[in-house]
């Protein structure tokens, strides 16, 4: 009995081939798994091999024709023997070359030349990029929304809360210095909270749609690599040419403290909270911790941050630090560092926590409506297959990549929140640029001693490059100029003169090193400095170009004069 030949899954969401070439006319032998006829969809080219061995006896469709998935294509009739194919042109002999590093390789026929596991920012741009530079791409992602945690429950949220709790602090407590009187403010938390869903659906399905305009599939489900060129998504098989992990990372839990996402939560509950809390104990002086910190102080509610160490914001520059902690403390915020928590206890009323000295000491138990705990965050590594499929990691957990981005295991790779390095989004989608041109036979490229890194509290604080006390430890002889908001023009019309802006120049060639800004509008003005550093500025570069005035760019202006004692406004 024949042994039918159909057309095969083509992959997600594709339901109909045309039928572009057959390689195998009726009457010839073919073997098993030989290609028989090329199919061709919008998205990928596939050869469709015969189950048998045996003789081809007709072709059931003509080159093209449209066909769907399962269709008959042609009927072979296995173990026969047919006619033989004429002998193709053999190439010329080439002259011997090194033998090839050892490597398992992908299937010959694939469904996408690039699955990307992971649609934050790392994912998603690395997928557009890779789109536009011709390769068939696919994007695994288990939410119902693209975006990852920074779009859904990260950067954009948080963003959209700080503004609208920044105007409502701010008409409540600023507008009179400009005669502008409100006899009363009142807060609308759910029309706040109604708002920032807004801005967040609109961040996503903007993504939603960048995918649709660059071609690229969306294959909802958990993804799980299998090994070169392989993996599944929800145990549907899926094969591709490279496979990026781009899976992000997710909060970092304390021993012995229960998340509940309602009195104790992560940033992601710290996001959707339907009241102001009376007291806010946040676990842990970072980033995330002293936004939300700040979002929620400004609506209302007594903020008391516990840090392990004894400062703030560890990895900024020190002298910013100590500043940044002795403007949140005017503002309201109560700081216990140098301390640890221990236990805690949920109760009727809140939660009561047990803290102490890091080093060890008295017990002593601070109470609270709500505790947010923000400790850091951990790579997301777990449950994809990745130890099962050979792929090292390192002792946190993250993928272990080399200059290139590449896995131990060949054609996997991995960027961002998964690998080592600032967790930030901006990083991770430069890597995804890189990866995706390097894929390409380009250069990609990311220079890590050029990542901004900003923290959105008021006030602003923003850094790049190295601070004094890297600069130290290296050795690196330098020189420094500082100039406050203070003496700022447009920071007093604004009435926000706090902090200022550190520019570190080599003491020799005056090459911009570093750059730390405390103060209004910082993460915007962090952005000339990220430039200067790039390209190899002096801060004389920086001091001999034209500032528009009055602006706040005019502080960094003049801290990079003051680099070489010719700042003109102090």
């Amino acid at each position: 009995m024949p042994t039918e030949i159909k057309v095969p899954t083509l992959g997600e969401s594709v339901t109909t081939a045309t039928v572009g070439k057959w390689l195998k006319q009726p009457g010839e032998a073919v073997k098993e798994d030989e290609p028989v006829v090329e199919l061709e969809t919008d998205k990928v080219s596939v050869e469709v091999p015969a189950p048998a061995a045996g003789r081809l006896e007709n072709h059931a469709v003509k080159e093209g024709d449209e066909v769907e998935v399962g269709a008959v294509l042609a009927l072979l009739e296995a173990g026969a023997a047919g006619k033989a194919a004429a002998p193709a042109a053999q190439p010329a002999p080439a002259q011997a070359a090194p033998a090839p590093k050892a490597e398992a390789a992908p299937p010959t026929e694939t469904d996408y030349d690039v699955v990307v596991i992971g649609a934050g920012p790392g994912g998603y741009v690395c997928a557009i990029r890779a789109a536009q530079l011709g390769f068939r791409v696919a994007c695994v992602e288990k939410r119902a929304t693209l975006g990852g945690t920074c779009l859904n429950v990260g950067c954009i949220p948080s963003k959209a809360l700080l503004q609208s709790s920044e105007n409502y602090h701010a008409a409540g407590h600023d507008f009179a210095a400009h005669g502008v009187l409100i006899d009363s403010v009142k807060l609308d938390l759910a029309k706040m909270q109604a708002r920032k869903a807004d801005i967040v659906g609109a961040n996503v399905k903007g993504v939603e749609f960048l995918f649709k305009k660059n071609g690229i599939t969306w294959l909802k489900g958990h993804g799980k690599i299998e090994g070169t060129g392989r993996l599944s998504v929800d145990g549907k098989p899926v094969t591709a040419r490279h496979i990026i992990i781009a899976s992000g990372s997710d909060s970092a839990n304390l021993p012995g403290i229960e998340v509940d996402e309602k009195v104790i939560v992560t940033s992601t509950g710290a996001l959707e909270l339907s009241e102001v809390p009376k007291r806010l104990v946040v676990i842990g002086g970072g980033v995330i911790g002293l936004e939300l910190g700040s979002v929620w102080h400004r609506l209302g509610a007594e903020v008391t941050v516990v840090e392990f160490l004894d400062r703030l914001v560890p990895g900024t520059d020190n002298e910013v630090a100590a500043q940044f902690q002795k403007l949140l403390t005017k503002q309201g915020f109560k700081m216990k560092l140098g301390h640890k928590v221990t236990k805690a206890e949920k109760t009727k009323k809140g939660v009561v926590l047990s803290i102490e000295p890091s080093a060890g000491g008295t017990v002593e138990t601070l109470e609270s409506d709500v505790v947010l705990v923000a400790v850091g965050r951990t790579a997301a590594s777990k449950n994809m297959g990745l130890e099962e499929a050979g792929i090292a990691l390192d002792k946190r957990g993250r993928v272990e990549v080399d200059a290139h981005y590449a896995t131990n295991v060949p054609g996997i790779y991995a960027i961002g929140d998964v690998i080592a390095g600032p967790m930030l989004a901006h990083k991770a989608e430069e890597e995804g640029v890189a990866l995706a041109e390097l894929l390409a036979g380009q250069a990609g490229h990311v220079n890590y001693d050029a990542i901004p890194g900003v923290i959105y509290t008021w006030p602003e604080v923003a850094s790049v490059g190295f601070t004094e006390e890297q600069l130290k430890d290296k050795g690196v002889a330098y020189k420094t100029g500082k100039f406050p908001f203070l003496a700022n023009g447009r920071a007093r019309a604004l009435g926000m003169t706090d902090g200022f802006v550190k520019v570190l120049a080599d003491k020799q060639t005056d090459r911009v090193l570093g750059v730390h800004i405390i103060g209004p509008a910082a993460g915007e003005l962090i952005a000339e400095a990220t430039m200067a550093i790039e390209f190899g500025a002096s801060a004389e570069d920086i001091g001999r170009v034209c500032h528009a005035h009055p602006t706040l760019s005019e502080a960094v202006k003049e801290a990079a004069l003051g680099a070489d004692n010719r700042a003109i406004n102090i």
